[in-house]
C-alpha cells in the first residue's frame, strides 16, 4: 500500500471535504437505509479551526476524511462520562474505498486517545446495516447494540430519525 498520513484538515480542505461526503452519502444510498442529509459548512469550520477534522493523504491527496471529538452526550448519553474519542463522519474517496482506512483510523485514534488520557475508541452508524456493523467489529470495535436518540437537538439531520448502532474499543 501507498503510505498514508494522518493530518489535521485546513480550511483549504474544505470543498475536498465536502466532496468526499457527496461521495460517501451516494455509497450509502446504494448500501444502507439510513443515508446523511447534509451537513453544515459552519459545522466543519468549527472542527477545522478546533483540530477535530482529520483528512488521510495517500501520495499527497486527500482520500478519506473524518472528525473526532472527546465529547458526545446526545448519542452515548451517560457512558459520555466516561473518558473517550469520538468518530464521526468518515467520508472516502469512491476511487479508494476498500484501502481499510478505518482499521488506520482506528491505530492512529488508539494513539490519540491514550496521548488525551482516554479510555475508550467510540462511533456510532444508522442500524440496519450489518456489513458496515462487521466490518467494525473486524476494525476491533465491540458492537454495543442500538441506541435509539430521545434528544437530537443540534445533531446533524440524520439523526432525527431511526436507531442507531454504537461501538467500542476499551483502551
Amino acid at each position: 500500500m501507498k503510505t498514508l498520513q494522518i493530518t489535521s484538515s485546513t480550511t483549504a480542505d474544505i470543498d475536498a471535504i465536502f466532496d468526499l461526503y457527496d461521495q460517501g452519502t451516494a455509497h450509502q444510498a446504494k448500501v444502507a437505509t439510513k443515508v446523511w442529509k447534509g451537513f453544515e459548512r459552519s459545522l466543519v469550520e468549527e472542527e477545522i479551526k478546533e483540530k477535530k477534522q482529520w483528512k488521510i493523504l495517500m501520495e499527497g491527496e486527500i482520500v478519506c476524511v473524518f472528525a473526532t471529538t472527546f465529547s458526545d452526550p446526545l448519542i452515548w448519553g451517560e457512558k459520555n462520562e466516561e473518558p473517550a474519542i469520538y468518530i464521526h463522519r468518515i467520508a472516502t474517496s469512491a476511487a479508494h474505498r476498500g484501502n481499510s482506512f478505518v482499521k488506520h483510523i482506528v491505530e492512529w485514534a488508539k494513539q490519540y486517545a491514550i496521548g488525551h488520557g482516554k479510555q475508550f475508541v467510540r462511533l456510532d452508524t444508522g442500524s440496519g446495516n450489518e456489513k458496515l456493523n462487521n466490518y467494525y467489529v473486524s476494525c476491533g470495535f465491540t458492537y454495543l447494540g442500538v441506541n435509539l436518540l430521545s434528544n437530537t437537538e443540534g445533531l446533524p439531520e440524520h439523526y432525527k430519525t431511526g436507531s442507531f448502532s454504537i461501538f467500542e474499543i476499551k483502551l
